[in-house]
């Protein structure tokens, strides 16, 4: 389960003060998977931050009672100067999982042969991309945390299999998709949210998150 009550949280952006969140309070209970809508610049990253615990909120309080995901691209831990093998490794030691099973899993699931085993800084932005998407997928949480859905690649058999696998962590697990585009939603997403200028709203549904969120559009 993952709360928010009365949470608030805003930035100065040196000429105005930018409301993310104002007073929101709503829960995610497991097996609910949900999806949030919310327009460019209105902060979906600090959300998803917030949610898993890399910032704090201005006020309010954040209840996490399952373990939750660090945000898919978000590469804590992660030294560029070592390969995806090295890293993958290191978090499964930080994980306390077996190295060898989460090497081979993003290895599989990556797919980019032998840069593989070269330092990451040498890697495309796509290639980062999959490999960050890998190692979230290769560690089994109750609530996984996603900004703007799939990492953008053009690699069709990477987007199948990183698919097919977040499909069979969703059989045990829940998803939180927070995104610009409803269609992006829709596969993963059985209840809607819309944030839009600092105010959070909850719905049973996404078509009713939806209904609102292109309303204002």
């Amino acid at each position: 389960m993952l709360e928010f009550r009365n949470v608030s949280k805003s930035f100065w952006t040196g000429t105005q003060r930018k409301v993310i969140l104002d007073r929101a309070t709503f829960r995610v209970d497991l097996g609910q998977s949900l999806g949030i809508l919310a327009p460019n610049g209105t902060g979906k990253t600090t959300l998803i931050n917030m949610m898993a615990g890399l910032e704090k909120p201005d006020e309010g309080k954040i209840t996490r009672s399952s373990r939750i995901s660090f945000p898919l691209g978000f590469m804590g831990g992660v030294n560029a100067t070592h390969s995806a093998a090295e890293n993958a490794r290191y978090i499964a030691r930080l994980y306390g999982l077996d190295a060898d099973y989460i090497e081979a899993f993003c290895r599989y699931l990556v797919d980019i042969d032998e840069y593989f085993d070269r330092p990451m800084n040498t890697y495309s932005s796509g290639m980062s991309a999959r490999v960050s998407f890998a190692l979230l997928l290769a560690l089994e949480f109750d609530i996984y945390l996603i900004d703007e859905g799939m990492p953008s690649s053009t690699d069709a058999e990477f987007n199948r299999k990183a698919g097919n696998v977040l499909h069979e962590r969703l059989t045990k697990s829940t998803v939180i998709i927070v995104s610009h585009s409803p269609k992006i939603l829709e596969r993963y997403c059985t209840r809607g949210a819309v944030l839009q200028d600092g105010q959070f709203h909850m719905f049973d549904t996404l078509e009713d998150a939806k209904r609102l969120y292109e309303y204002d559009q």
